[in-house]
């Protein structure tokens, strides 16, 4: 790593092992009317071990609700889960900021099982 290297510190493979990145499939998105800056409300399916679970997510600007149910995503599952408005968010869903802001989700390129994790 250079001195103009972008990257944040650097940690062992160890410390990666400890984020729970999983994949699910959103099966209800709502808009999140509360929410300060426009969000929607996603219930996503890990499979029958990890069960389902809400997360808030700021991906207004390219994605419809309609068009998101069905999707699967990649989020963390071990971060604690955290109170925004009226709504408990119980993991976060992972995405890339493109060139204009707005976020893109982090999605597998093909059909994986439900709660697989990330390697």
């Amino acid at each position: 790593m250079t001195t103009s290297d972008p990257l944040h510190e650097t940690i062992g493979f160890d410390d990666f092992l400890k984020v729970e990145l999983r994949v699910g499939r959103i099966v209800d998105a709502q808009v999140f009317k509360e929410a300060r800056k426009p969000a929607y409300v996603l219930q996503i399916d890990f499979g029958t071990e990890l069960g389902r679970r809400k997360s808030s997510a700021q991906i207004t600007a390219l994605y419809q609700p309609s068009e998101l149910i069905g999707r699967q995503v990649v989020a963390v599952l071990n971060f604690p889960s955290k109170q925004i408005g009226p709504m408990r968010s119980e993991c976060l869903v992972t995405g890339f900021h493109n060139a204009h802001g707005e976020v893109a989700l982090c999605v597998p390129d093909r059909e994986v099982p439900l709660g697989t994790r990330l390697l």
